[in-house]
């Protein structure tokens, strides 16, 4: 059995670019419709996203001794870490270059 889908007060401008997109897509209006909500529908993302109920926030301040528990010497500098990653990277795409 299938079912009637309507959505109330779609703007024209909204309006206008799903008629262009159907177009160059060769289907009509109601054939691009489906083809959009179909897409959605079965995204694995979308079926998981609606499932996965919200992790809750963490305030500043348990944000801040989540960090203090992490690194009880203070964590790393962004600018060391750069420095490794760019590093690595260069040893990785040059294994004969180990000078750097």
């Amino acid at each position: 059995m299938s079912v009637n889908l309507s959505i109330k007060d779609v703007p024209d401008d909204v309006a206008e670019r799903l008629r262009q997109r159907a177009a160059r897509n060769h289907r009509s209006l109601q054939g691009e419709l489906m083809a959009i909500v179909e897409q959605a529908a079965h995204e694995p993302l979308a079926a998981a996203a609606l499932r996965r109920p919200a992790e809750p926030r963490m305030s500043v301040e348990e944000v801040a001794a989540e960090a203090r528990r992490r690194f009880p010497n203070g964590s790393p500098s962004s600018v060391d870490i750069i420095r490794a990653m760019r590093d690595g990277r260069r040893l990785h795409d040059d294994p004969e270059r180990r000078d750097v």
